[in-house]
């Protein structure tokens, strides 16, 4: 049996510690942890250290979405470690889409695609699904579609279903509750939710969010470093021997800091 663990959306400081802690008391649960890592540094794309940082938790794969490139210096160590941004991304495009494990005798593959609602205009997902489906045959497919929409997201659901073994939304950052098999045994949930401060807007310090609306103007995001209480969403799921969806659970765990700073679990979905 294959247990994998798929971590929505990790946004900034609270979400790289929200992560940390929850892999701490679990990770020997599960054999794969996919997260998806495009908010890691500051709300906006990644650094080499915070890479090696998400790695050294317990993540195997980091996947990516419109927010990959936002740190230039990623051009020079995408490919350098299991880091995937969108592969409908043109041609050209430093780094990759997907990637192959070797897990327990299984070939797993990962795939990162982005959707096209409200977003960049990049080359058709659904398209590029096809094309790297047929061409990396594996035992198990998992995929993180990065999506605004949510009939993009669910529509796509239903494009792979009966290919890939789950497919998982992200970008949104609010955990959905449609966590279900689709009617040819795909694992699917519109958005997985996000690692990250809970009292925020998306990931982010409530009063820029709230001007943002209210003033019609532009502002500066801001993750609040000192969030007095974070939060872990993933989605934890097994495959049996015969390579089906056997069991699967969503997960919304809560962490406090308490005075000395230190953060404890609040509550917990296990």
């Amino acid at each position: 049996m294959l247990r994998v663990l798929f971590v929505g959306d990790v946004v900034g400081r609270p979400g790289r510690r929200a992560l940390h802690l929850w892999l701490e008391e679990n990770r020997d649960r599960f054999d794969i942890c996919i997260a998806n890592g495009e908010n890691a540094a500051g709300g906006f794309g990644l650094t080499e250290k915070i890479v090696n940082k998400l790695l050294s938790y317990g993540v195997d794969v980091i996947t990516g979405g419109n927010h990959t490139f936002d740190k230039k210096d990623i051009y020079q160590f995408i490919d350098k470690y299991p880091i995937l941004r969108p592969a409908n991304y043109p041609e050209g495009t430093p780094g990759r889409g997907f990637i192959t494990l070797e897990v327990k005798g299984l070939k797993v593959l990962i795939v990162n695609l982005m959707g096209r609602v409200f977003m960049e205009c990049l080359d058709n997902p659904f398209r590029i699904f096809d094309a790297i489906y047929e061409e990396n045959p594996a035992d198990v497919v998992i995929v993180d579609f990065h999506g605004e929409a949510s009939s993009e997201k669910q529509a796509f659901g239903f494009y792979a279903d009966g290919r890939a073994t789950a497919v998982f939304g992200t970008h949104t950052h609010v955990q959905t509750a449609d966590l279900r098999l689709l009617p040819q045994g795909t694992l699917y949930i519109t958005d997985a939710g996000m690692t990250g401060a809970t009292d925020t807007v998306i990931g982010m310090e409530p009063k820029e969010g709230v001007d943002r609306f209210v003033k019609q103007l532009p502002v500066r995001f801001k993750v609040p470093e000192k969030a007095k209480v974070i939060q872990f969403c993933g989605v934890l799921f097994e495959i049996d021997d015969d390579l089906r969806v056997k069991g699967f659970q969503r997960i919304y765990d809560f962490y406090e800091r308490g005075e000395d700073g230190a953060y404890i679990r609040r509550e917990s979905s296990l």
